[in-house]
């Protein structure tokens, strides 16, 4: 696990900086880390309660949500977190949320899981529709094939397939 030992942050304010290799990260299923990981920040302690501002950079590698081709995504991703020791019920009860309750997060044993916080960074950066590019074509509906790199001959014809029996009837008639 790629963590952060809170018990040695001495100072009110530390500095850290750290270059992780691709296979250092847990692999997920939307992406792969393709690129060594720069992640750097200050660290901001008051008593118990730590605020992490700095960058995160990579080169993710995932699939094109037309063509499902695999393509490279360069990330440069900026955070500003605060972090609180995990309490369990503080009996509160409901309420609405607030601004910096999205930008809290908590921790547990003294440690920050800086994995954790790269994850959410490049889930963060992901844009909602992956293109390898802009003009795509995607793939034949019909018999898959890569409309990037060639055409095909299927009809491309798209018949509700609710109407069937309507045309059965009308053909009959």
């Amino acid at each position: 696990m790629l963590s952060l030992d809170l018990n040695k942050i001495r100072t009110a304010e530390e500095r850290f900086e750290q270059v992780y290799a691709p296979g250092q990260l847990p692999a997920e299923d939307a992406f792969r880390v393709a690129a060594p990981v720069s992640l750097a920040f200050d660290i901001f302690k008051d008593k118990q309660q730590f605020r992490l501002v700095g960058r995160v950079q990579t080169t993710l590698e995932l699939p094109c949500s037309r063509c499902l081709e695999p393509f490279t995504l360069p990330v440069d991703q900026t955070f500003d977190l605060r972090y609180q020791p995990h309490a369990h019920n503080t009996g509160e009860g409901e309420r609405e949320i607030e601004e910096d309750d999205l930008t809290t997060a908590f921790y547990e044993h003294d440690e920050i899981d800086l994995g954790q916080l790269m994850r959410e960074q490049f889930y963060l950066a992901l844009p909602m529709k992956p293109l390898c590019a802009p003009d795509c074509k995607g793939l034949c509906p019909v018999c898959g094939t890569n409309l990037n790199r060639g055409s095909c001959e299927c009809k491309r014809e798209w018949e509700d397939p609710r109407m069937a029996d309507l045309r059965v009837l009308s053909k009959s008639s």
